[in-house]
Protein backbone atom coordinates (compact mmCIF):
# COMPACT_ATOMS: atom_id res chain seq x y z
CA UNK A 1 0.00 0.00 0.00
CA UNK A 2 1.15 3.56 -0.75
CA UNK A 3 2.75 4.94 2.45
CA UNK A 4 0.85 8.22 2.16
CA UNK A 5 -2.49 6.45 1.81
CA UNK A 6 -1.64 4.21 4.75
CA UNK A 7 -0.89 7.20 6.96
CA UNK A 8 -4.07 8.93 5.81
CA UNK A 9 -6.11 5.83 6.68
CA UNK A 10 -4.48 5.69 10.10
CA UNK A 11 -5.38 9.31 10.69
CA UNK A 12 -8.97 8.72 9.62
CA UNK A 13 -9.26 5.82 12.04
CA UNK A 14 -7.69 7.81 14.87
CA UNK A 15 -10.05 10.70 14.08
CA UNK A 16 -13.06 8.53 14.93
CA UNK A 17 -11.45 7.85 18.32
CA UNK A 18 -10.32 11.40 18.99
CA UNK A 19 -13.64 13.11 18.31
CA UNK A 20 -15.09 11.15 21.26
CA UNK A 21 -12.14 11.83 23.56
CA UNK A 22 -12.78 14.00 26.62
CA UNK A 23 -10.87 17.20 27.35
CA UNK A 24 -9.05 15.64 30.30
CA UNK A 25 -7.56 12.90 28.12
CA UNK A 26 -6.57 15.34 25.38
CA UNK A 27 -4.91 17.60 27.94
CA UNK A 28 -3.00 14.65 29.38
CA UNK A 29 -1.71 13.79 25.90
CA UNK A 30 -0.51 17.36 25.34
CA UNK A 31 1.12 17.34 28.78
CA UNK A 32 3.00 14.18 27.85
CA UNK A 33 4.16 15.86 24.65
CA UNK A 34 5.49 18.77 26.73
CA UNK A 35 7.34 16.36 29.02
CA UNK A 36 8.84 14.56 26.01
CA UNK A 37 10.00 17.86 24.49
CA UNK A 38 11.78 18.81 27.71
CA UNK A 39 13.35 15.36 28.04
CA UNK A 40 14.58 15.24 24.44
CA UNK A 41 15.73 18.85 24.03
CA UNK A 42 19.38 17.97 23.25
CA UNK A 43 18.31 15.43 20.62
CA UNK A 44 15.98 17.93 18.94
CA UNK A 45 18.67 20.63 18.89
CA UNK A 46 21.25 18.26 17.40
CA UNK A 47 18.89 17.28 14.58
CA UNK A 48 17.93 20.91 13.99
CA UNK A 49 21.62 21.84 13.72
CA UNK A 50 21.91 19.50 10.72
CA UNK A 51 19.21 21.48 8.91
CA UNK A 52 20.70 24.85 9.88
CA UNK A 53 24.18 23.81 8.74
CA UNK A 54 22.83 22.65 5.37
CA UNK A 55 20.89 25.91 4.93
CA UNK A 56 23.95 28.05 5.62
CA UNK A 57 26.07 25.89 3.33
CA UNK A 58 23.50 26.46 0.58
CA UNK A 59 23.67 30.23 1.05
CA UNK A 60 20.18 30.71 2.50
CA UNK A 61 19.80 34.30 3.75
CA UNK A 62 20.13 34.67 7.49
CA UNK A 63 16.55 35.89 8.09
CA UNK A 64 15.27 32.60 6.66
CA UNK A 65 17.86 30.59 8.59
CA UNK A 66 16.40 32.23 11.70
CA UNK A 67 12.97 30.81 10.81
CA UNK A 68 14.52 27.38 10.66
CA UNK A 69 16.73 27.51 13.74
CA UNK A 70 15.76 26.18 17.15
CA UNK A 71 17.41 26.91 20.48
CA UNK A 72 16.63 26.15 24.09
CA UNK A 73 14.44 29.26 24.41
CA UNK A 74 12.35 28.32 21.36
CA UNK A 75 11.83 24.75 22.54
CA UNK A 76 10.78 26.10 25.93
CA UNK A 77 8.39 28.29 23.96
CA UNK A 78 6.89 25.12 22.44
CA UNK A 79 6.49 23.70 25.94
CA UNK A 80 4.84 26.95 27.08
CA UNK A 81 2.45 26.66 24.12
CA UNK A 82 1.54 23.15 25.24
CA UNK A 83 0.72 24.42 28.73
CA UNK A 84 -1.28 27.35 27.39
CA UNK A 85 -3.35 25.12 25.10
CA UNK A 86 -3.99 22.72 27.99
CA UNK A 87 -5.49 25.61 29.97
CA UNK A 88 -7.73 26.77 27.13
CA UNK A 89 -11.37 25.77 27.09
CA UNK A 90 -12.07 22.74 24.90
CA UNK A 91 -14.42 23.98 22.16
CA UNK A 92 -15.71 20.52 21.22
CA UNK A 93 -19.27 19.87 22.35
CA UNK A 94 -20.06 23.54 22.99
CA UNK A 95 -23.74 24.34 22.43
CA UNK A 96 -24.44 27.78 20.98
CA UNK A 97 -27.09 29.76 19.05
CA UNK A 98 -29.80 27.73 20.76
CA UNK A 99 -33.44 28.75 20.47
CA UNK A 100 -36.88 27.31 21.19
CA UNK A 101 -39.58 27.22 18.54
CA UNK A 102 -43.19 28.01 19.43
CA UNK A 103 -44.05 24.29 19.15
CA UNK A 104 -41.41 23.38 21.74
CA UNK A 105 -38.71 22.07 19.38
CA UNK A 106 -35.23 23.26 20.43
CA UNK A 107 -32.69 23.95 17.67
CA UNK A 108 -29.04 24.36 18.64
CA UNK A 109 -25.59 24.27 17.13
CA UNK A 110 -22.93 21.94 18.55
CA UNK A 111 -19.25 22.55 17.93
CA UNK A 112 -17.50 19.45 16.49
CA UNK A 113 -14.01 18.64 15.11
CA UNK A 114 -13.27 19.04 11.41
CA UNK A 115 -11.74 15.54 11.27
CA UNK A 116 -8.39 15.06 9.55
CA UNK A 117 -6.34 18.19 8.83
CA UNK A 118 -3.39 18.31 6.45
CA UNK A 119 -0.86 21.10 6.88
CA UNK A 120 1.88 21.92 4.35
CA UNK A 121 4.51 24.30 5.65
CA UNK A 122 8.01 25.64 5.05
CA UNK A 123 10.91 26.04 7.49
CA UNK A 124 9.75 26.91 11.04
CA UNK A 125 9.79 23.50 12.78
CA UNK A 126 7.82 24.96 15.70
CA UNK A 127 4.78 24.61 13.41
CA UNK A 128 5.12 20.84 13.84
CA UNK A 129 4.35 21.18 17.54
CA UNK A 130 1.81 24.02 17.22
CA UNK A 131 -0.21 22.15 14.60
CA UNK A 132 -0.14 18.95 16.62
CA UNK A 133 -1.34 20.35 19.94
CA UNK A 134 -4.04 22.53 18.37
CA UNK A 135 -5.31 19.61 16.29
CA UNK A 136 -5.40 17.25 19.27
CA UNK A 137 -7.10 19.71 21.62
CA UNK A 138 -9.78 20.48 19.01
CA UNK A 139 -10.39 16.75 18.45
CA UNK A 140 -8.66 16.51 15.05
CA UNK A 141 -5.86 14.36 13.72
CA UNK A 142 -3.13 15.93 11.60
CA UNK A 143 -1.01 15.03 8.57
CA UNK A 144 2.19 17.09 8.55
CA UNK A 145 4.19 17.90 5.44
CA UNK A 146 7.10 20.18 6.30
CA UNK A 147 9.72 21.50 3.93
CA UNK A 148 12.83 19.58 2.93
CA UNK A 149 14.93 22.27 4.63
CA UNK A 150 13.59 21.22 8.04
CA UNK A 151 13.24 17.48 7.50
CA UNK A 152 15.68 16.41 10.24
CA UNK A 153 14.04 18.76 12.74
CA UNK A 154 10.52 17.65 11.86
CA UNK A 155 11.36 13.95 12.01
CA UNK A 156 12.90 14.46 15.44
CA UNK A 157 9.92 16.45 16.71
CA UNK A 158 7.35 13.94 15.46
CA UNK A 159 9.36 11.11 17.00
CA UNK A 160 9.28 12.97 20.33
CA UNK A 161 5.57 13.78 19.96
CA UNK A 162 4.78 10.10 19.37
CA UNK A 163 6.88 9.21 22.42
CA UNK A 164 4.64 11.52 24.43
CA UNK A 165 1.46 10.04 22.96
CA UNK A 166 2.64 6.53 23.93
CA UNK A 167 2.28 7.64 27.53
CA UNK A 168 -1.27 8.88 27.01
CA UNK A 169 -4.57 7.36 26.01
CA UNK A 170 -4.55 8.88 22.54
CA UNK A 171 -3.37 6.82 19.53
CA UNK A 172 0.14 7.54 18.24
CA UNK A 173 -1.19 7.71 14.71
CA UNK A 174 -3.22 10.81 15.56
CA UNK A 175 -0.15 12.59 14.17
CA UNK A 176 1.69 11.56 11.00
CA UNK A 177 4.58 13.15 9.10
CA UNK A 178 5.27 12.72 5.39
CA UNK A 179 8.99 12.01 5.59
CA UNK A 180 9.55 11.68 1.85
CA UNK A 181 10.47 15.17 0.60
CA UNK A 182 9.53 14.42 -3.03
CA UNK A 183 7.27 17.31 -4.09
CA UNK A 184 5.09 14.91 -6.06
CA UNK A 185 3.68 13.73 -2.76
CA UNK A 186 2.28 17.20 -2.08
CA UNK A 187 0.16 16.96 -5.21
CA UNK A 188 -0.97 13.49 -4.16
CA UNK A 189 -1.83 14.77 -0.68
CA UNK A 190 -3.99 17.53 -2.17
CA UNK A 191 -6.22 14.89 -3.81
CA UNK A 192 -6.94 12.86 -0.66
CA UNK A 193 -10.58 13.93 -0.40
CA UNK A 194 -11.54 10.52 0.96
CA UNK A 195 -9.34 11.04 4.02
CA UNK A 196 -8.59 14.75 4.51
CA UNK A 197 -11.22 17.28 5.56
CA UNK A 198 -9.07 20.40 5.25
CA UNK A 199 -5.64 21.43 3.93
CA UNK A 200 -3.78 24.42 5.35
CA UNK A 201 -0.76 25.78 3.40
CA UNK A 202 1.61 27.82 5.54
CA UNK A 203 4.51 29.43 3.74
CA UNK A 204 5.41 31.71 0.86
CA UNK A 205 3.27 32.93 -1.99
CA UNK A 206 4.43 30.17 -4.34
CA UNK A 207 3.42 27.38 -1.96
CA UNK A 208 0.06 28.91 -1.12
CA UNK A 209 -0.84 29.57 -4.76
CA UNK A 210 0.15 26.02 -5.71
CA UNK A 211 -2.07 24.51 -3.02
CA UNK A 212 -5.04 26.76 -3.82
CA UNK A 213 -4.82 25.95 -7.56
CA UNK A 214 -4.22 22.20 -7.24
CA UNK A 215 -6.13 21.00 -4.18
CA UNK A 216 -9.43 19.18 -4.46
CA UNK A 217 -9.56 19.11 -0.65
CA UNK A 218 -10.98 22.33 0.90
CA UNK A 219 -8.19 24.85 1.61
CA UNK A 220 -7.78 27.37 4.42
CA UNK A 221 -5.53 30.01 2.87
CA UNK A 222 -2.89 31.52 5.16
CA UNK A 223 0.34 33.34 5.27
CA UNK A 224 1.54 35.89 2.75
CA UNK A 225 2.02 39.16 4.62
CA UNK A 226 2.68 42.43 2.85
CA UNK A 227 2.01 44.35 6.06
CA UNK A 228 1.84 48.14 6.28
CA UNK A 229 2.27 50.83 8.91
CA UNK A 230 0.91 54.33 8.27
CA UNK A 231 2.45 57.16 10.30
CA UNK A 232 -0.19 59.89 10.55
CA UNK A 233 0.76 63.57 10.84
CA UNK A 234 -0.25 63.57 14.55
CA UNK A 235 1.85 60.52 15.52
CA UNK A 236 4.52 60.65 18.23
CA UNK A 237 7.80 60.52 16.27
CA UNK A 238 10.02 58.57 18.66
CA UNK A 239 7.31 56.08 19.65
CA UNK A 240 6.56 55.54 15.95
CA UNK A 241 10.24 54.80 15.27
CA UNK A 242 10.19 52.25 18.12
CA UNK A 243 7.17 50.50 16.59
CA UNK A 244 8.60 50.45 13.06
CA UNK A 245 11.91 49.12 14.40
CA UNK A 246 10.12 46.33 16.26
CA UNK A 247 7.83 45.48 13.35
CA UNK A 248 10.77 45.21 10.92
CA UNK A 249 13.73 43.89 12.89
CA UNK A 250 12.50 41.67 15.73
CA UNK A 251 12.08 38.67 13.41
CA UNK A 252 12.21 39.87 9.79
CA UNK A 253 11.51 36.42 8.33
CA UNK A 254 7.95 36.20 9.66
CA UNK A 255 4.69 36.97 7.87
CA UNK A 256 3.63 39.65 10.40
CA UNK A 257 6.75 41.76 9.77
CA UNK A 258 6.11 45.20 8.29
CA UNK A 259 7.23 45.49 4.65
CA UNK A 260 6.03 49.00 3.74
CA UNK A 261 5.82 52.15 5.86
CA UNK A 262 3.64 55.02 4.65
CA UNK A 263 4.41 58.46 6.10
CA UNK A 264 2.20 61.57 6.03
CA UNK A 265 4.00 64.37 4.14
CA UNK A 266 3.67 66.78 7.08
CA UNK A 267 5.70 64.55 9.41
CA UNK A 268 8.20 63.19 6.85
CA UNK A 269 10.99 65.69 7.61
CA UNK A 270 10.66 65.06 11.35
CA UNK A 271 10.74 61.28 11.30
CA UNK A 272 12.77 60.14 8.29
CA UNK A 273 16.34 61.13 9.40
CA UNK A 274 15.97 59.50 12.84
CA UNK A 275 14.16 56.49 11.36
CA UNK A 276 16.97 56.00 8.83
CA UNK A 277 19.59 56.17 11.59
CA UNK A 278 17.75 53.63 13.76
CA UNK A 279 17.11 51.16 10.94
CA UNK A 280 20.62 51.36 9.49
CA UNK A 281 21.98 50.54 12.96
CA UNK A 282 20.00 47.29 12.59
CA UNK A 283 21.34 46.70 9.03
CA UNK A 284 18.00 47.43 7.37
CA UNK A 285 18.12 48.43 3.71
CA UNK A 286 15.63 51.22 3.01
CA UNK A 287 14.01 51.72 -0.38
CA UNK A 288 12.14 55.01 -0.73
CA UNK A 289 9.88 56.84 -3.15
CA UNK A 290 11.02 60.10 -4.81
CA UNK A 291 9.66 62.18 -1.92
CA UNK A 292 11.56 60.06 0.63
CA UNK A 293 14.78 60.61 -1.34
CA UNK A 294 14.38 64.37 -0.83
CA UNK A 295 14.82 63.84 2.92
CA UNK A 296 17.25 60.91 3.21
CA UNK A 297 19.83 59.22 1.01
CA UNK A 298 18.51 55.70 0.38
CA UNK A 299 17.92 53.33 -2.52
CA UNK A 300 15.10 54.26 -4.87
CA UNK A 301 11.96 52.10 -4.59
CA UNK A 302 10.37 50.54 -7.65
CA UNK A 303 6.77 49.56 -8.31
CA UNK A 304 7.75 45.98 -7.54
CA UNK A 305 8.82 46.93 -4.00
CA UNK A 306 5.28 47.87 -2.98
CA UNK A 307 4.11 44.36 -3.94
CA UNK A 308 6.97 42.43 -2.32
CA UNK A 309 7.01 40.40 0.89
CA UNK A 310 10.74 40.71 1.62
CA UNK A 311 11.01 38.43 4.68
CA UNK A 312 14.36 40.15 5.13
CA UNK A 313 15.96 43.29 6.52
CA UNK A 314 14.55 45.43 3.71
CA UNK A 315 11.86 48.10 4.13
CA UNK A 316 10.09 50.20 1.52
CA UNK A 317 8.94 53.69 2.55
CA UNK A 318 6.52 56.02 0.78
CA UNK A 319 5.43 59.55 1.62
CA UNK A 320 1.68 60.11 1.12
CA UNK A 321 -0.39 63.28 1.06
CA UNK A 322 -3.03 62.17 3.55
CA UNK A 323 -4.88 59.28 5.18
CA UNK A 324 -6.98 58.65 2.07
CA UNK A 325 -3.87 58.10 -0.05
CA UNK A 326 -2.47 55.73 2.59
CA UNK A 327 -5.68 53.73 2.61
CA UNK A 328 -5.73 53.61 -1.20
CA UNK A 329 -2.13 52.32 -1.29
CA UNK A 330 -2.88 49.63 1.29
CA UNK A 331 -6.01 48.52 -0.59
CA UNK A 332 -3.90 48.19 -3.75
CA UNK A 333 -0.98 46.20 -2.34
CA UNK A 334 -2.14 44.55 0.88
CA UNK A 335 -2.45 40.77 1.12
CA UNK A 336 -5.10 41.14 3.83
CA UNK A 337 -2.80 40.21 6.72
CA UNK A 338 -1.98 43.06 9.15
CA UNK A 339 -1.97 46.85 8.89
CA UNK A 340 -1.34 49.52 11.53
CA UNK A 341 -1.96 53.24 11.94
CA UNK A 342 0.17 55.35 14.29
CA UNK A 343 -1.81 58.43 15.27
CA UNK A 344 -3.08 60.69 18.03
CA UNK A 345 -6.21 61.51 16.01
CA UNK A 346 -9.18 59.38 17.12
CA UNK A 347 -11.24 60.07 14.00
CA UNK A 348 -8.37 59.09 11.71
CA UNK A 349 -7.87 55.89 13.71
CA UNK A 350 -11.55 54.98 13.37
CA UNK A 351 -11.56 55.77 9.63
CA UNK A 352 -8.52 53.51 9.17
CA UNK A 353 -10.19 50.65 11.08
CA UNK A 354 -13.42 51.07 9.14
CA UNK A 355 -11.88 51.18 5.66
CA UNK A 356 -8.96 48.72 5.94
CA UNK A 357 -10.24 45.20 5.32
CA UNK A 358 -7.39 43.04 6.63
CA UNK A 359 -7.45 40.19 9.13
CA UNK A 360 -5.78 42.35 11.80
CA UNK A 361 -5.99 46.14 11.96
CA UNK A 362 -3.92 47.96 14.60
CA UNK A 363 -3.97 51.37 16.23
CA UNK A 364 -0.60 52.42 17.70
CA UNK A 365 0.87 48.92 17.88
CA UNK A 366 3.34 46.73 16.00
CA UNK A 367 2.10 44.28 13.39
CA UNK A 368 4.28 41.65 15.11
CA UNK A 369 1.42 40.97 17.53
CA UNK A 370 -0.54 39.05 14.86
CA UNK A 371 0.19 35.66 16.35
CA UNK A 372 -1.87 32.94 18.01
CA UNK A 373 0.22 33.03 21.16
CA UNK A 374 -0.05 36.81 21.46
CA UNK A 375 -3.82 36.60 20.86
CA UNK A 376 -4.26 34.14 23.75
CA UNK A 377 -4.67 31.05 21.58
CA UNK A 378 -1.50 29.35 22.83
CA UNK A 379 -0.43 28.60 19.26
CA UNK A 380 -1.79 28.83 15.73
CA UNK A 381 -2.12 26.81 12.56
CA UNK A 382 -1.30 29.95 10.62
CA UNK A 383 -2.73 33.39 9.91
CA UNK A 384 -5.79 33.15 7.68
CA UNK A 385 -5.96 35.94 5.10
CA UNK A 386 -9.23 34.73 3.60
CA UNK A 387 -12.73 35.67 4.75
CA UNK A 388 -14.59 32.36 4.89
CA UNK A 389 -14.74 30.22 8.05
CA UNK A 390 -11.64 31.58 9.79
CA UNK A 391 -9.74 34.87 9.69
CA UNK A 392 -6.53 35.93 11.42
CA UNK A 393 -4.72 33.50 13.77
CA UNK A 394 -6.22 30.02 13.41
CA UNK A 395 -6.74 28.55 16.88
CA UNK A 396 -8.93 25.93 18.51
CA UNK A 397 -12.37 27.25 17.53
CA UNK A 398 -11.23 27.82 13.96
CA UNK A 399 -10.36 24.09 13.75
CA UNK A 400 -13.94 23.08 14.48
CA UNK A 401 -17.19 23.22 12.59
CA UNK A 402 -20.70 22.68 13.90
CA UNK A 403 -23.73 20.52 13.42
CA UNK A 404 -27.37 21.30 14.17
CA UNK A 405 -28.93 19.39 17.04
CA UNK A 406 -32.73 19.40 17.03
CA UNK A 407 -34.56 18.18 20.09
CA UNK A 408 -38.28 17.48 19.85
CA UNK A 409 -41.02 15.47 21.54
CA UNK A 410 -42.07 13.05 18.79
CA UNK A 411 -42.91 16.06 16.62
CA UNK A 412 -44.01 15.87 12.98
CA UNK A 413 -44.06 18.70 10.48
CA UNK A 414 -47.51 19.86 9.54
Amino acid sequence: MNELIEKAKNLKSASDFLKKTKAKEKNEAIQQIAIALEKNMDYILSENKKDVDIARKNGVKEALVDRLALNEKRIKGMIDSCNTVINLKDPVGEIFDSFLREDGIRISKMRVPLGVIGIIYESRPNVTVDATILALKSGNTVLLRGGSDAINSNKALVKVIKEGLKNSGIPENSVELIENTDRALVNEMLKLNEYLDLVIPRGGKGLINFVVKNSTVPVLETGVGICHIFVDESADVMKSIDIIDNAKTQRPGTCNTVETVLIHKDIASKILPDLKKRLEEKNVEIRGCEEVLKHIDVKSATEEDWATEYLDLILSIKVVNDLDEAISHIKTYSTGHSESILTEDYLNAMKFVEEIDSAAVYINASTRFTDGGEFGMGAEMGISTQKMHARGPVGLKELTTYKFVIQGNYDVRG
